[in-house]
């Protein structure tokens, strides 16, 4: 597929087809359906670059500080509609605002025990995890990151911090408080590491070798433990 993506500015907008006021729902509703219909794994539909494009995207838009970065490039005028308060709803969702925060730790912690040289996850990979709209994710993101408990590396991808794991373990968070704020079958979606092998197997595969390697000619290296 031949797209006019491959310049150096990419109006994100146009790529997830919305308008520049467009809700943080209405964004990520759009990327989910444009991801499954490209991702490259997709056999009917699937398009590489432009399944990239969407990523690029998704993560600008779906990044208040990023959005309005871009929102300044590209011109976009400022919001001229009044204020306006939730009502009800902001108190309905004020009790579940800790719990995110507790699911996205819990999320991250499991990164880093699983992935300790790539410990980072992106917006939306938490997106894929986390049973949030883009808003409710990037407002509990802010706060642990005000809070030091999540930090971003260079790549604006989020790993936990010491004094995350250490609220965390403090917290000691059970099932029932943070499973409801997981996707179904997030493990899956999000690619669970394969576990390690146990120290007694792998001690086990280690004096094979030894024993193969015992009638080595002289001059060669041994097996250091």
């Amino acid at each position: 597929m031949s797209a006019p993506l491959a310049g150096k500015f990419q109006d994100h907008y146009a790529v997830l087809g919305i308008e520049t006021n467009s809700e943080p729902e209405t964004i990520q509703r759009a990327y989910g359906n444009l991801a499954q219909k490209y991702n490259p794994r997709n056999t009917a539909t699937g398009d590489a670059e432009m399944f990239e494009a969407i990523n690029t995207a998704y993560e600008t838009l779906s990044n208040p500080e990023l959005r309005a970065i871009f929102d300044k490039l590209k011109g976009v005028g400022q919001e001229t509609n009044r204020p306006t308060f939730s009502g009800v709803g902001f108190f309905d969702a004020l009790g579940k605002e800790g719990g995110r925060r507790t699911a996205i730790l819990c999320v991250l912690y499991d990164r880093r025990l699983a992935r300790p040289s790539a410990p980072g996850l992106s917006m939306r990979h938490l997106a894929v995890i986390v049973d949030a709209t883009a808003s409710e994710l990037s407002s509990a993101t802010w706060y642990l990151k005000q809070r030091g408990l999540v930090a971003s590396d260079d790549k604006s991808s989020m790993h936990i911090t010491v004094d995350g794991m250490d609220f965390l373990e403090s917290k000691n968070p059970s099932v029932e408080e943070v499973m409801p704020f997981m996707k179904e079958g997030a493990g899956e979606a999000a690619g669970a590491a394969v576990p390690a092998k146990p120290a007694r197997e792998n001690e086990s595969a280690l004096n094979k070798l030894n024993r193969a390697l015992a009638g080595r000619p002289q001059g060669q290296a041994e097996v250091v433990r």
